[in-house]
């Protein structure tokens, strides 16, 4: 499922090609996805420019005067740069055709992203508003998870998972930062000291922008703009190491399910 580092790898991509580019054209061939794709969207988008392509959560936003494209990639989806001589796959459900030959080409195996529009300021829609901080940015620190964390019995993991909390840290982020950071995942939140707290999330801040520079993490299905895959998985210090011997310590790492989810850690190192 493409995170929060290869949505940013996405929007990254995409943005020197379409930004400032007028949309030509709006090519939707299955409306399907996991919210219908609004059938008046070709008629809507076409002639529009796009102003700006930023990222909030997992969410790609393509800004335009008169509205934004909120998309998402769902479990498998992936957008690429290609020119309109490129044959159409059978996943390549839209087409966004710009002036300058330059298509922007949303595809998705499984059909749980989405491509939605709204005229209203993206921060307020639904998908967006109750979102919790950016961990890249300076509002997102210890001192919040902290504050958020009192009286918490759920699992650190869980709790930092929990995109109210904070957005973008998933399942393989969560289990590296808390290697990184000494703390074992089953501990509850609310017995997780001020102190762990900073250096937890300074370790998610450099786990997530480190798989940024890497271009995301392939597991199954993360390519980026150009059809690429991610590298970050080859740094991967815990998630699906299991068994293996710790990088730090040399004992076997061991795994759990936490929320239903994969869970590798150090009984060693992180306490």
């Amino acid at each position: 499922m493409p995170e929060l580092p290869e949505v940013e790898t996405t929007c990254r991509g995409i943005a020197p090609h379409i930004e400032g580019q007028m949309i030509k054209q709006v090519i939707v061939r299955q409306p399907k996805l996991r919210w219908p794709v609004p059938e008046s969207l070709a008629q809507t988008l076409t002639g529009l420019s796009i102003q700006s392509v930023t990222r909030r959560a997992k969410y790609l936003l393509l800004s335009t005067g008169s509205g934004t494209v909120l998309m998402h990639l769902g479990m498998s989806g992936n957008l690429r740069i290609m020119s309109t001589a490129q044959a159409v796959g059978k996943h390549d459900h839209i087409d966004f055709i710009f002036n300058n030959g330059t298509v922007l080409r949303f595809n998705d195996p499984r059909r749980f992203g989405a491509v939605l529009w709204t005229t209203e300021p993206a921060a307020e829609h639904p998908l967006l508003k109750d979102l919790g901080p950016e961990p890249l940015l300076s509002d997102f620190n210890g001192e919040l998870l902290y504050a958020l964390s009192r009286n918490r019995k759920t699992a650190v993991k869980s709790f930092i998972m929990d995109s109210h909390i904070v957005v973008g840290v998933g399942n393989i982020y969560a289990n590296e930062a808390l290697f990184m950071s000494g703390i074992q995942p089953t501990r509850q939140a609310g017995k997780v000291s001020l102190a762990r707290y900073q250096k937890l999330a300074e370790c998610i801040r450099m786990v997530l922008q480190h798989a940024i520079e890497q271009g995301g993490t392939t597991l199954k299905d993360f390519v980026n703009e150009a059809g690429k895959p991610g590298y970050f998985q080859q740094q991967l210090r815990v998630y699906g190491r299991a068994g293996l011997p710790c990088v730090s310590c040399n004992q076997p790492l061991t795994e759990i399910r936490i929320a239903n989810r994969s869970t590798v850690f150090c009984g060693s190192c992180q306490r």
